[in-house]
């Protein structure tokens, strides 16, 4: 008995070790890699940002893109105020404005 224990040792190893490849395969396809796709099309979604795009807010504010600068956005809520937010706090895209580039 003493000796059937050890000659099984390192199979047991490995198939100790199986589980938990196997757990971080199924992590990394149902958690990590979708979040990462997110957080490529969200960055890719806010570099896209331009004047005059309609936005939305994390907050649920909703209103109109009048200047971009690397950090912040100054978005036009109304017809005479204006609101300054983080870049990050864009939440989505509602109606992007018309490219101003000649094709």
């Amino acid at each position: 008995m003493w000796l059937a224990a050890e000659t099984t040792g390192a199979g047991g190893i490995i198939g100790m070790i199986w589980p938990f490849i196997l757990m971080f395969a199924v992590f990394y396809f149902l958690l990590i890699r979708p979040q990462q796709k997110k957080q490529k099309q969200r960055t890719s979604m806010l570099n896209q940002l331009k004047k005059g795009d309609k936005i939305s807010t994390i907050g649920g504010l909703h209103g109109t893109v009048v200047e971009l600068t690397d950090d912040t956005v100054v978005l036009r809520v109304n017809d005479t105020t204006k609101m300054t937010f983080e870049r990050s706090a864009i939440n989505t895209i509602i109606n992007s404005a018309p490219s101003l580039e000649k094709e």
